[in-house]
């Protein structure tokens, strides 16, 4: 699957506009996420911070779970933004693997810049996925 400059930049920007939306009052690190899926449909979503720390939850999953409770479940591209372009959790990477490994990753910055570009499989090498279940 290929993306263009365009798209690749409309999603980084949406992302970064869900940003302003999160809720993080305990560690003032706001992520957004912006995801594509193979339908062309695009879900936002931000990171939720609770005084329970436990029970925060990942931008990235939040528009993942938006997603799948739309009946979405094939995933073509996802872009992260935080403020120093951090990369997604190891519980975020996990659920993206749930859903194809294929799926291109998007890290930006507050700025809107591209920091990286790879594939779920790159990020989360040796993943365990449905298929090990078997």
């Amino acid at each position: 699957m290929a993306i263009t400059d365009q798209e690749r930049q409309a999603l980084i920007d949406l992302a970064n506009e869900a940003r302003k939306r999160a809720y993080a009052p305990y560690s003032n690190y706001q992520v957004g996420a912006a995801l594509r899926t193979k339908s062309g449909r695009i879900f936002t979503g931000v990171n939720v911070e609770n005084a329970a720390y436990p029970h925060t939850m990942c931008a990235e999953r939040v528009a993942i779970f938006k997603a799948v409770s739309e009946g979405e479940t094939e995933f073509e591209v996802i872009a992260v933004a935080t403020n120093n372009g951090g990369s997604p959790c190891g519980g975020c990477r996990q659920v993206m693997a749930e859903f194809g490994l294929d799926t291109i990753v998007l890290i930006a910055d507050g700025d809107g810049h591209l920091k990286k570009e790879m594939t779920l499989s790159e990020l989360l090498p040796e993943a365990f996925t449905p298929k090990h279940l078997l």
